[in-house]
């Protein structure tokens, strides 16, 4: 099975190309309520958010998609692409407030939840929030704290809260936590394990930007809008009422099992120890009917899975060590599941 490898500035890496005119903005039409949330909300953040973030629509809408879709985000690339900008431009775009935790070795897990500290004025503990009491949280280089702390995120991704001495503290919606992680300078790191990586809705690369994406930036040095340069489109109240809409998008039957056909696959290849769980598969679901609200659609299509495939399953599966030996890869795997998972001609 030949290996897919991603073009140069690419996110895309398995499944049908993710081009720029995929994220041009939408109006509303007669498939979608022009009352809709989505459809006003999606063209204003895509246009601030691209103010900063250059030659990179594609990346900033699996971002917005991410963020609509109540998940969190994995950006696994190399420095300088634009993962700390991207994550700003964001909060500053819905109004939100943001936090960047620098993960090290000697980073503590109450550095990121908080701590109770007994106040001798008033006899009593105080909570004192921790980092990722935010809307936007940056989790820069994730993979280089220990696994004690990568655990301490698990609650607050999953159930959007924060345990501490008994006591429940929830965290502000919407929440969005996005980590990065560099896949090439490893010394020092701690792999994250499968329960972590199951709990990202995506993994992305944003990837360099092309030619003439680059000339612009140089060009505009000295005088381009960064993140504290943008103005709010819309606020973090209007983004959470946004979230609770996405189920009304139509999922039909037949599309519903291809997805199962997918997640069930992946869990009898041969190349594969661990396949796509459950939640994958209600991640591959809810991501897709995103997807489909941005595009303008009330409904998926067959091509709205296909597409995000490869950013919400690759980093859920785990290949045995044969398939390694032999240099196969989860791309590999989901190119032959793609290529024979068959879709109803009804989808």
């Amino acid at each position: 099975m030949p290996a897919i490898r991603p073009e140069r500035g690419d996110v895309a890496s398995v499944g049908a190309p993710y081009s720029d005119a995929m994220a041009q903005p939408v109006e509303p039409g007669p498939e979608l309520d022009p009352d809709d949330r989505a459809s006003r909300i999606f063209p204003a953040l895509m246009a601030n958010v691209e103010q900063v973030i250059r030659g990179k629509r594609g990346a900033i809408h699996l971002a917005l998609v991410c963020l609509l879709a109540e998940g969190h985000l994995l950006v696994e690339d190399v420095p300088g692409v634009g993962k700390t900008s991207l994550a700003k431009a964001i909060a500053r775009s819905i109004g939100g407030t943001w936090r960047r935790i620098q993960f090290t070795p000697d980073l503590l897990p109450s550095d990121v939840t908080g701590v109770s500290i007994w106040n001798r004025a008033t006899g009593t503990f105080e909570f004192r929030p921790g980092g990722v009491f935010a809307h936007v949280v940056l989790a820069d280089e994730i993979n280089r704290a220990s696994p004690k702390t990568q655990s301490a995120l698990l609650e607050a991704m999953e159930e959007r809260q924060v345990s501490i001495d008994g006591i429940t503290h929830p965290l502000p919606p919407p929440f969005l936590v996005i980590a990065t992680q560099n896949p090439i300078e490893l010394e020092g790191t701690y792999p994250l394990p499968e329960a972590q990586l199951d709990r990202f809705l995506m993994r992305i690369r944003i990837g360099y930007p092309d030619r003439e994406a680059e000339l612009s930036i140089l060009e505009s040095q000295g005088h381009s809008v960064t993140a504290e340069d943008l103005e709010p489109v819309t606020s973090a109240r209007e983004i959470a009422a946004a979230t609770g809409t996405f189920d009304a998008v139509h999922v039909a039957p037949s599309l519903a099992a291809y997805i199962v056909g997918l997640a069930d696959g992946s869990r009898h290849h041969p190349d594969l120890e661990l396949g796509v769980s459950p939640r994958g598969a209600l991640a591959l679901q809810r991501a897709s009917r995103v997807l489909a609200a941005t595009l303008g659609r009330d409904y998926i299509t067959a091509d709205d899975v296909k597409r995000l495939v490869p950013y919400v399953l690759a980093h859920r599966l785990i290949l045995t060590p044969d398939a390694r030996l032999r240099g196969v890869t989860a791309d590999d795997v989901l190119a032959h599941l793609l290529g024979s998972v068959p879709v109803s001609p009804d989808a």
